[in-house]
């Protein structure tokens, strides 16, 4: 059934995806909020303010689900009747107030969704106690970088198991008819009472806009046992959100409380806190008698025994009750449940054909939640770049124009879209890079959906005119790694195999508006047109010497081993993607060879003929490094071994023999560069000569290369960490590299965890960790030089072991130490690191967060603990392991 709703949304039959999760998990503390003078995002629009400051771009909540343009929006707050708020926001530190930077402070987890969000089920943790609010800002405070961060576990607040597990679950009857259940489980040993507020409100789209009509909610108790919210929006019409039983009922508006922020007179008698001063201070006037608004709460007082549970059941149906004689029959009785019953099964279903067989049950799980948390991180996310830079007064009008200090040069940017986030509460926006490591996941359970999101930014209305992708909403103009053609190249492949055939008109779109990209990274990334590249930021954040996103403190340039090997790799996939495209349209013969060309120029000049000091390798160190380029005209490597001396691996590809002999132009002129310009591939694998196993290649690296490279990849006191291929070799522990000048030094130590070094906020590691999306590129680039060179060719696994692989074998090795990361292993899974209620507690330890990125020795989840995003990976690498287990090419291969 959900392959026919995918189906029926995809003919534009029915809207099954007009609702979804679309709402943020933190607003507050964003670029699109921010309207201080100095640009201070964190600090401008806090937490403490975003309970009683109306938010301008968009909403966020607890387990909240929202219509595709969040107009309205459904979501849960609760009170354990000590805390000062009423949690209806998750609470963490900003970048200045944790020692590595922002870190969400509560455990919650995305259990289970299908694509169309026809069923979807989500856990938050809620202790008894007061929540430590205070203890964990002054604890952080007191920690430098040198010490691990201090997590709400660490409080004690858990300790006896006194909290709530609060599971909500919904389930869509029909597109505009969604159930939705809470289940409060009581883990303690004493009885415990929770208020449980299912919250409806508006976005608040009049105060920045005054000329939208301004929308309204009112409530009535319709039966003795039903209660009603009707929403009614002139975009939108009506929606009614029906509750079981008789909770009260409390409204106020959606509209910023400036008294109490700002000291001036509200606009509105009633604001957006108006419902916490209700239930914690009891302000009775704080709402609407009048039973009106644009925010209302349904007020549930409940008392849970010990190790017992209570349900509440909602129904958000569109369309506006007409008295107690309209109310739909049984909204709550058997066919409620009968529906949430079939909606899992069908979930259950739907996995079955996507999980592969022989999983184990473990694995199964890990799969399921991935899943989950790619599909429960989707965002509806609106910024109108032109309309933000005129500012806004504190009461959330447009106010004089300003000079905002971020992503002036893109006021072209209009985004107002459904969006595949990294983290919906570290991360809010998207990240270009991220997106495409997202689409390969996402493609696996709803491949329209990944494709229309590698489309996304490619729009005149993201994209820059001069063929720029926006980075991230921080700085738009940051340089991430050109990775959305293989993103394409990839989903292609996977449709085709699943389908049969591949969605030639996809590909043919997104390859028009990245052959304009790329014309942008040949014109404004190679400084010396040496076709050697720089690009600075790179997503690698804090791996090299410099901030990499800032002028060098010695003048002069940076030529990246990774910039340089990102460039090849995009050369190559828009090659394939014309190759696949001259199929039916013989022109794009010439435009593949157009990439082929600029292939071969840029593989050669990372390493020209004879030992050059003006070049990417280093023939001493079989390695490749990131060069200087110093005022003075000299030159030094900076001998760093890092990922970006192992990227240069992951720009190949195969061609077969059949391609070729089909590509007779393509084939002559790729026979007239060898002969005429040998010295170009000197160092490369010849793509003339067939492999051992008949295929042709075409690579940065030629074999003597590969296998030196492999050496250092491959050894354990180096690169091969017993959780997957670190970011940073180890030998850096003992051996940190030092650049001194001008008497200062800048120095890269390996750091297995969090960041020490203030870079980026200090919230960000590539100096150590392993990272899911670089190790996925790495098991993708052995797998296809595995088909050339062929079983023969085989390496130490791991260095000096006495154990030789073929590199298939190799990659197999390195799938399943990131699978180790995961698992449960003599009843502990590394991903948990030292928290033993993580470990032990059967109401914890298959509970499973995909964290930004891990602890280089010992599997840990280290910094943003829901970046399912693209550590969502792990269920495509779950995929290729089974198919390399039973003997199959993965797919994409």
């Amino acid at each position: 059934m959900e392959q026919e709703r995918l189906k029926e949304e995809r003919a534009g039959l029915k809207r099954w995806k007009q609702w979804g999760p679309y709402l943020s998990e933190r607003q507050w503390g964003t670029v699109r909020e921010d309207y201080s003078p100095q640009g201070d995002a964190w600090n401008y629009f806090s937490h403490d303010q975003a309970r009683s400051r109306a938010y301008l771009w968009g909403e966020d909540g607890i387990a909240g689900i929202s219509d595709n343009r969040q107009l309205l929006c459904l979501a849960f707050a609760f009170w354990n009747g000590t805390d000062p708020i009423i949690k209806e926001r998750l609470f963490g530190l900003t970048n200045s107030e944790g020692n590595h930077g922002e870190d969400v402070k509560e455990y919650y987890y995305y259990l289970d969704s299908t694509p169309t969000h026809s069923y979807m089920k989500y856990l938050y943790k809620y202790p008894h106690n007061p929540y430590p609010y205070d203890n964990l800002v002054k604890t952080n405070r007191t920690l430098g970088r040198f010490s691990p961060e201090y997590e709400l576990i660490d409080t004690g607040v858990f300790d006896s198991s006194r909290y709530f597990d609060i599971v909500i679950e919904y389930a869509k009857h029909q597109p505009e008819d969604i159930l939705a259940k809470v289940t409060v489980f009581n883990r303690g040993d004493t009885e415990a009472t929770l208020h449980l507020l299912p919250t409806l409100w508006f976005r608040n789209t009049w105060a920045l806009q005054s000329e939208n009509e301004k929308p309204s909610l009112n409530g009535q108790h319709l039966q003795e046992d039903v209660t009603c919210i009707t929403a009614i929006h002139p975009d939108q019409g009506a929606s009614s959100l029906y509750a079981e039983g008789a909770p009260e009922l409390l409204f106020t508006d959606n509209e910023t409380n400036t008294e109490r922020l700002f000291n001036l007179p509200n606009r509105s008698r009633y604001v957006k806190d108006g419902i916490d001063n209700r239930i914690v201070h009891g302000t009775s006037d704080a709402v609407n008698p009048d039973l009106t608004g644009t925010k209302a709460s349904l007020g549930y007082h409940l008392t849970v025994p010990p190790a017992s549970s209570v349900s509440i059941r909602l129904r958000l149906i569109s369309g506006q009750p007409a008295g107690s004689v309209g109310i739909p029959k049984e909204l709550f009785g058997e066919p409620f449940e009968e529906s949430m019953r079939t909606r899992k099964q069908e979930a259950d279903q739907f996995y079955e054909q996507i999980l592969p067989g022989p999983l184990s049950d473990d694995d199964r799980n890990i799969m399921r939640q991935a899943f989950a948390g790619m599909l429960w991180s989707k965002q509806y996310y609106y910024f109108d770049t032109e309309l933000w830079k005129r500012g806004a007064g504190v009461d959330g009008t447009p106010g004089p124009a300003r000079t905002p200090i971020r992503n002036m040069g893109w006021t072209h940017l209009v985004c107002d879209d459904v969006i595949s986030m990294p983290d919906k509460w570290e991360y809010p926006w998207f990240a270009a890079w991220d997106l495409a490591f997202h689409a390969v996941t996402l493609s696996l359970v709803d491949i329209d959906f990944a494709k229309q999101q590698l489309e996304l930014i490619t729009r005149p209305w993201y994209m820059h005119p001069n063929g720029q992708l926006p980075a991230y909403e921080w700085n738009f103009s940051d340089v991430n790694p050109p990775v959305h053609a293989w993103a394409s190249w990839y989903l292609y492949q996977h449709e085709r195999k699943a389908k049969g055939s591949g969605d030639r008109r996809f590909l043919e779109r997104i390859f028009q508006k990245l052959m304009i990209n790329f014309t942008w990274w040949v014109n404004r990334k190679d400084a010396m047109g040496n076709n050697v590249f720089e690009g600075g930021f790179l997503g690698l954040d804090n791996i090299g010497v410099f901030d990499r996103s800032m002028p060098l403190p010695c003048g002069g340039s940076l030529e990246q081993s990774d910039g340089t090997s990102w460039m090849a790799m995009f050369s190559l996939n828009m090659m394939e993607i014309a190759l696949e495209l001259s199929k039916e349209d013989p022109s794009y013969q010439d435009i593949a060879y157009k990439f082929y060309e600029h292939f071969v120029y840029i593989g050669s000049a990372m390493d020209r003929m004879g030992v050059n000091k003006d070049e990417l390798w280093d023939e001493e160190d079989g390695f490749f490094y990131d060069l200087l380029l110093l005022p003075d005209n000299n030159a030094m490597r900076l001998k760093v071994r890092s990922m970006v001396g192992l990227l240069p691996m992951c720009a190949t590809v195969l061609l077969s023999d059949d391609e070729l002999s089909r590509l007779p132009n393509l084939k002559s002129r790729i026979e007239w560069l060898a002969r005429n310009r040998p010295e170009l591939a000197h160092n490369m694998l010849n793509l003339t000569q067939p492999g051992p196993t008949g295929m042709h290649i075409l690579s940065v690296l030629n074999e003597k290369k590969l296998r030196r490279i492999l050496e250092r990849m491959l050894d354990e006191e180096e690169f091969l960490s017993p959780y997957g291929i670190r970011s940073l070799s180890r030998h850096h522990q003992e051996n940190p590299y030092v650049f001194t000048l001008q008497q200062n030094p800048y120095r890269v130590d390996y750091e297995p965890s969090e960041s020490t070094t203030g870079l980026f906020g200090g919230n960000s590691n590539w100096r150590g960790p392993v990272w899911l999306p670089v190790n996925f590129l790495i098991c993708n680039a052995l797998l296809i030089y595995d088909q050339y060179f062929g079983p023969d060719f085989k390496v130490e696994c791991p260095t000096r072991s006495g154990n030789f692989k073929t590199l298939r074998e190799v990659a197999h090795e390195i799938i399943g130490r990131l699978l180790s990361i995961f698992r449960q292993q003599e009843g502990r899974r590394p991903v948990f690191g030292g928290t033993e209620k993580f470990q032990n507690d059967p109401y914890w330890r298959d509970l499973i967060l995909f964290y930004e990125y891990f602890h280089g020795d010992n599997g840990a989840g280290i910094g943003a603990s829901h970046q399912t995003g693209w550590t969502g990976l792990i269920a495509v690498l779950c995929r290729i392991m089974a198919d390399l287990d039973a003997g199959n090419l993965p797919e994409g291969h």
